[in-house]
């Protein structure tokens, strides 16, 4: 796997194309929109300056040529078909939309070489619904590969095996890519949220209908999480830091796979993402974010 096409810019797509790039790899971004491709070049250009600030400080020379080594390892395009026409591994990083995803994968197959391995990073949906559309051949070299946000910081790596659907041989090479990229590797098998949504998403749940009964408030649940669990941040501060939209989309998916009524909708949640309040990356969620810096909001 010396060449990797990574589909989707965004927070994840550019993780996952960075992570891959310093492990030596040729990487093509993918992405339809030219200024989410550009956004996603600054942001890795800026992850790696801070890698480089700490690796190489009093070494600038070395440092600089350490980070134009892997930005020469990435390219960028807009043109899916030729985008992917030359990889080993393309990882789909895009919006969860099952349709989407179906007829992205099912173009990609066209135009991938035979024996190149697809990956969803999908957190909700299933992998094997993703892969319906590609052909059979396809289907034994599909498999998921669940990356966590921020891509260069987290070190872990759900890899799904589709039962009756993924090879060993692919499974397999999935692992042993978390390995190059240095990330420690889970199996997972294919069932709603793997190993740590399904986990995780129970959690923020449960910790927002806390809020919801008026039994804390928002910080000193966030503050019980990450002083009684070690856990780095709250749920509140997670899920704002995630997208409170983000938050909408799973908890339906989730209910609508799994059925169980943990995941039903959080009343408040769904108010804020309809107000456009989606946490970080609009300023205000749970908490206002003002210069940097995280305030508790005193109107919810």
């Amino acid at each position: 796997m010396s060449n990797l096409s990574v589909i989707g810019a965004g927070s994840m797509g550019s993780g996952i194309a960075q992570v891959s790039a310093q492990s030596g790899m040729k990487v093509t971004l993918v992405d339809l929109d030219q200024k989410a491709l550009d956004r996603a070049v600054r942001t890795i250009d800026k992850s790696l300056n801070r890698v480089v600030k700490k690796k190489y400080k009093g070494k600038e020379q070395e440092g600089k040529l350490f980070k134009d080594q892997i930005m020469n390892n990435i390219t960028t395009s807009t043109d899916l078909e030729c985008g992917v026409s030359g990889a080993d591994l393309v990882i789909e990083a895009i919006i969860e939309n099952l349709a989407v995803k179906q007829d992205m994968f099912q173009k990609m197959d066209n135009a991938a070489k035979s024996d190149c391995i697809f990956a969803s990073n999908t957190s909700s949906l299933g992998v094997r619904e993703i892969a319906d559309q590609v052909s059979e051949n396809r289907k034994t070299q599909f498999g998921g590969l669940h990356f966590f946000n921020p891509v260069p910081m987290m070190k872990l790596l759900e890899v799904v095996q589709v039962d009756g659907m993924t090879s060993d041989d692919t499974f397999k090479k999935l692992e042993n890519y978390g390995k190059i990229i240095g990330k420690t590797t889970v199996k997972c098998k294919d069932t709603p949220g793997f190993i740590l949504n399904r986990l995780l998403i129970a959690y923020n749940q449960e910790s927002v209908r806390m809020y919801e009964r008026g039994d804390a408030s928002i910080v000193d649940i966030d503050t019980a999480m990450k002083l009684g669990c070690g856990y780095p941040m709250g749920p509140f501060e997670l899920i704002d830091y995630t997208g409170l939209d983000i938050a909408v989309d799973v908890q339906a998916v989730m209910l609508k796979r799994t059925g169980n009524p943990v995941f039903a909708e959080n009343p408040i949640v769904n108010k804020l993402a309809a107000a456009g309040d989606l946490g970080i990356k609009s300023g205000r969620g749970f908490y206002n974010y003002v210069d940097g810096k995280r305030i508790p909001r005193d109107d919810l």
